[in-house]
């Protein structure tokens, strides 16, 4: 599962790397120019939108059975009925609109 994003990922992603955090501060290890503040949060913006906009997946993952329970399904029962009794049901209680849980 990948972890909440914080400020030093959207730092990291406009420079593409080379950054520590040294007493709370931003340091820029690689000659890079840092972006602004304005740049970092608008990027840290977006990448907060995407993260909730997978809050859907990160629920599913949860709630799916472990992978050799799937398997043990499929290969008993076939990949039909493991879809409608095993992802189908997940699926349907964490909807890709993040309007879940539905019951």
């Amino acid at each position: 599962m990948r972890i909440k994003p914080e400020k030093i990922d959207a730092a990291y992603a406009l420079v593409g790397g080379g950054i520590a955090v040294i007493e709370e501060e931003l340091v820029y290890l690689d000659g890079q120019t840092p972006p602004s503040d304005s740049a970092i949060d608008e990027k840290f913006t977006s990448l907060m939108s995407e993260w909730d906009a997978q809050a859907y997946a990160r629920n599913r993952k949860t709630d799916y059975p472990d992978w050799e329970d799937q398997l043990n399904k499929i290969y008993d029962d076939g990949v039909d009925k493991w879809k409608s009794e095993m992802v189908d049901p997940v699926k349907t209680k964490w909807p890709k609109d993040n309007s879940g849980p539905v019951k």
